[in-house]
């Protein structure tokens, strides 16, 4: 069990009737609050949910049309998206309560400010390394259309500007990052096909492509709702034609890929995260037709070199810089 959950069933008396689990973990909370319901974002927890508790989460950006009367928001990284659920949430609980619970660690200390104009706070428990808080929605702000959070910043290309379009709690949201500024000058000599472009979150490396190679078939990946979204609307902003999927990694990718290009994610919440991209690189190959390659950007402390070589067998480090390196494979 999360331990957030853990801390909410410390009150369950608070939560027995109709509640929203806003980014809620995928564990057991739903079999212990069974008038609760789950608002999720992560494709690999709905996944686990759906098989767990089926039509008791709804997958998306948006909040779910169901009928609650209180919710409880787990504290997201960004405190933009945290901003936006807040609104969004309250924006449905004129005079009912709304809980924010998170880790010590991820900033709830300090976010339960986040919640100062809905009302007066308070703080209900801190344990597990954690705390909960509460406050009495009074006069439930407006509800916060998400296209009004929009970020949109350009990017020059060889053959002209890419438009981004990002929205809250997607990776570098309104901004370039300096990995993926990296990648964007090494993106020559890409094989012709399908390209992948995973972890695509606001869907700059996968847009860049199709505007510099017309000709190929491009495909944008992403475990986030809210990264899928921003991908699109990147997209249309530049009347491209590409894919974009959602998944929970590599393994819902499609195959016979001719490149894939990933600027991967390696912290998931508060803590480092690793898995996505080992399970990216171990299986890999299996997605690659021959002759097809992988680059990626990512690090360099990360020394990812050695897992690309166990995979592919020659890696070149196409650039590095102070902080970043770009590593290319090619399939055997």
């Amino acid at each position: 069990m999360d331990q957030r959950s853990e801390v909410l069933l410390r009150q369950a008396r608070l939560f027995q009737g109709h509640l929203l689990l806003v980014g809620l973990p995928a564990d057991d909370l739903l079999g212990r609050l069974p008038n609760a319901y789950g608002w999720s974002w992560h494709a690999g927890d709905q996944a686990i949910l759906d098989a767990s508790f089926p039509e008791r989460s709804q997958f998306g950006v948006n909040v779910p049309n169901w009928g609650f009367d209180a919710a409880v928001i787990f504290l997201p990284k960004s405190k933009d998206l945290t901003d936006y659920l807040i609104s969004a949430v309250a924006a449905r609980l004129d005079g009912a309560e709304l809980f924010l619970v998170g880790e010590k660690q991820g900033g709830i200390k300090s976010a339960f400010k986040q919640m100062i104009h809905c009302g007066k706070p308070r703080k209900l428990d801190n344990a597990r390394h954690c705390q909960l808080w509460q406050v009495t929605v009074t006069g439930a702000p407006p509800a916060v259309e998400l296209a009004s959070l929009i970020r949109v910043f350009n990017i020059p290309l060889t053959n002209g500007l890419l438009k981004v379009v990002s929205l809250p709690g997607v990776f570098s949201h309104g901004r370039l990052d300096h990995g993926t500024k990296l990648m964007l000058k090494h993106l020559d000599k890409l094989p012709s096909g399908h390209l992948l472009d995973f972890g695509c979150g606001a869907g700059v490396l996968g847009s860049a492509v199709k505007l510099l190679y017309p000709h190929n078939t491009v495909t944008m990946l992403d475990v986030d709702a809210f990264a899928a979204a921003s991908s699109r609307l990147t997209i249309d902003a530049n009347g491209l034609d590409a894919e974009v999927l959602v998944g929970d990694g590599i393994d819902t990718a499609p195959i016979n890929l001719n490149a894939i290009l990933s600027n991967p994610p390696f912290h998931i919440g508060v803590h480092t995260n690793y898995s996505a991209t080992e399970n990216l690189l171990r299986k890999s190959a299996q997605h690659i037709a021959r002759g097809g390659e992988l680059r990626l950007v990512a690090n360099k402390f990360l020394k990812y070199q050695i897992l690309i070589e166990k995979h592919f067998g020659m890696c070149e480090i196409k650039a590095i810089n102070n902080s970043f390196c770009v590593y290319r494979a090619k399939r055997s």
